[in-house]
């Protein structure tokens, strides 16, 4: 159960973010929400498992490693971090032909500022 809620967060805060940013996107569709939803829900859900497994795998360890950094900088150094990830999570979606993309950093680092927020609200709301 603790897996869909998660998932579910991550879809939602991930569509939101492409929602907000005309950088994020999935192909054949300026907003994720403009595409016919059964278009749309496979390569979200896919992309949402991607961005998970690269926190898991590569975002765990930089942040354990530049947890000096990410303390001096006031948690800004930990933007820049997660916009990393978060490229890196298009470009594995686009070496797999999902047709997600993030078009440049400072949309990644709106991204993940977008993703974070919604993802703790949307966990937090489904936990209650």
């Amino acid at each position: 159960m603790r897996f869909l809620t998660w998932l579910v967060a991550t879809a939602v805060a991930v569509a939101t973010a492409a929602w907000l940013f005309d950088g994020i996107r999935f192909a054949g569709a300026d907003h994720p929400f403009s595409a016919q939803l059964e278009d749309k829900l496979v390569p979200l859900v896919v992309v949402s498992l991607i961005f998970g497994a690269v926190n898991i795998v590569v975002g765990k360890v930089v942040k354990l490693l530049s947890l000096p950094f990410i303390i001096l900088t006031l948690g800004l150094f930990l933007l820049v971090i997660n916009a990393l990830l978060l490229m890196l999570t298009a470009w594995v979606a686009g070496q797999l032909d999902i047709g997600f993309k993030v078009d440049g950093f400072w949309t990644a680092v709106g991204g993940s500022i977008v993703i974070t927020v919604v993802g703790w609200f949307f966990s937090a709301a489904v936990d209650d």
